[in-house]
């Protein structure tokens, strides 16, 4: 009887990746699902806090300062300690940019790119070596919250 029509023959014949491979990589998809669960939390408790301190505001804007000064004291201590959560948030959230986004935001030439430079990209691109050009409407854009398009390099353009 011929083994070339067995089943395990034809497994044996089909190139699979190493185990610790699978693994890595199960591992690598696992911790950027986790981290992108946290920056969305971060990002939901930013909002929450923001919403809190304007209805504050607006609170103390038609509060009438004569008749509640207690109640607009009050409302001051907890609009200073909600600017200041919302602040350190902030920053919590952009140390945890993507790796890519820090690798850009690590280099050190950055700078807006202009009507005139954006119409000829190509030219751009072959004058300065290493260049990275990040659109503001891309999700790495929107992510390192961009508002124009940005050139990152190594070396000054």
């Amino acid at each position: 009887m011929d083994n070339k029509g067995s089943l395990t023959w034809v497994l044996a014949c089909i190139p699979f990746p190493p185990l610790s491979r699978i693994v890595y990589t199960c591992r690598q998809e696992i911790y950027s699902r986790l981290i992108n669960i946290m920056k969305e939390i971060e990002k939901a408790q930013i909002k929450l806090l923001s919403d809190r301190l304007d209805l504050i505001r607006r609170q103390m804007a038609s509060m009438q300062l004569t008749s509640e000064v207690e109640k607009h004291a009050e409302l001051e201590k907890e609009k200073a300690t909600l600017e200041i959560e919302i602040a350190r948030l902030k920053a919590e959230r952009n140390k945890k940019l993507s790796k890519e986004a820090q690798k850009l935001v690590d280099m050190p030439f950055k700078r807006p790119i202009t009507k005139k430079e954006q119409a000829d990209l190509g030219k751009l691109k072959k004058s300065v070596r290493g260049l990275t050009i990040v659109h503001p409407m891309t999700a790495l854009g929107r992510e390192m919250e961009l508002d124009v398009m940005t050139g990152f390099s190594k070396a000054d353009f």
